[in-house]
């Protein structure tokens, strides 16, 4: 069975991240911005902000208890004649290293950015990501490589608001439920360790590949949470079983960067394996009868918070057995029919 309805309250009640957090997080990158905006050394370089990444894209969830959350902004700097790549992340964080109120707080440096972390707020951390995003002289637009003192992409610009703009379309091409399916995946790899070490840009990235236009023409794949939740995981599932090898994860974006360095091959095989028995453990759920059963399978997935309500239950219909308009060919032993293990 679906339990669509409970889906939603499941994602309202445990999974999407709170107004009063969001809120906090925005008061404090305008905090941030200001500040570095007043530093004697880079102010003038400073021409805006841009959100980035889960805050930008609407699939930031809920911390766990003990946890933490991020958040990721472009801060806009024009080109310093003289200066090389590695200068523009040193000078952020060395604006925050002289700042009478930031100097106080854990701050440091990454390859692409500078981050800073904030206290625990009843027991929940929360850091933001700062990566300078400049605008060359011949009118490019990149990123910085502090490690080797370089630019990305090496020619081009890169499109930070490309990436945005290609996950709102895999929203449109679904009905609103891809951002939904995201989180939720987010959540079971949070909740559940199922593939710990996958970043949310490579999972949001291979979710969003299985969305094309050619599968939106069957409306019926995505007509409400866990509907769109299977048959995206089930694709995700063909995808990787068809590549027995961490392949090349290019933005989609097109603007020459990629995503590989972002994961390890130790870590695509464990989540190819994870996802071949996530998307069996969702099959089953899916299409069991029985509303006692099929609840306690999705709770069994999920976790304790997945309780749906006793009482009726959305009715279940399974997907198609017609292949989809441009869905991955059959792919032998690395089918759902061969799939083995627990899902969390």
């Amino acid at each position: 069975m679906q339990h669509a309805e409970y889906f939603n309250t499941f994602l309202k009640d445990a999974v999407n991240i709170d107004d009063t957090r969001l809120n906090k997080l925005k008061l404090r990158v305008d905090a941030v911005y200001k500040a570095l905006q007043a530093d004697s050394n880079i102010g003038n370089l400073i021409s805006g902000k841009l959100p980035q990444g889960s805050w930008a894209q609407n699939t930031i969830i809920r911390p766990k208890p003990d946890g933490e959350f991020d958040a990721d902004f472009m801060l806009l700097m024009s080109e310093k004649p003289g200066w090389a790549p590695k200068d523009y992340l040193n000078s952020v964080y060395n604006a925050l290293s002289h700042n009478s109120t930031y100097s106080e707080q854990k701050h440091g440096r990454k390859c692409r950015c500078v981050w800073l972390q904030y206290a625990p707020e009843n027991g929940v951390g929360c850091h933001l990501d700062i990566v300078p995003l400049i605008s060359l002289a011949d009118g490019r637009q990149v990123i910085v490589n502090r490690d080797d003192n370089c630019w990305e992409p090496a020619a081009g610009s890169t499109s930070p608001q490309g990436f945005t703009d290609w996950i709102k379309r895999r929203d449109e091409l679904t009905s609103g439920q891809f951002r939904r399916v995201v989180r939720l995946m987010k959540y079971l790899r949070n909740e559940r360790g199922s593939f710990d070490g996958v970043k949310s840009v490579i999972l949001t990235t291979v979710l969003g590949l299985q969305v094309t236009e050619a599968r939106a023409l069957l409306s019926s794949n995505y007509s409400n949470v866990p509907t769109a939740l299977l048959n995206i995981v089930e694709d995700l599932d063909a995808w990787l079983q068809a590549r027995p090898c961490k392949p090349s994860l290019p933005n989609p974006a097109g603007d020459g960067t990629n995503f590989d360095h972002r994961w390890k091959e130790s870590t695509y095989q464990n989540f190819r394996d994870r996802i071949n028995s996530i998307a069996a453990a969702m099959r089953d759920a899916y299409d069991e009868p029985d509303k006692e059963k099929s609840a306690k399978a999705w709770n069994e997935l999920f976790g304790d918070e997945f309780k749906p309500p006793s009482g009726k239950a959305n009715s279940s219909k399974s997907r198609s057995a017609t292949p989809l308009i441009g869905a991955p060919a059959a792919i032998g032993a690395g089918s759902s029919a061969s799939r083995r293990g627990r899902a969390g």
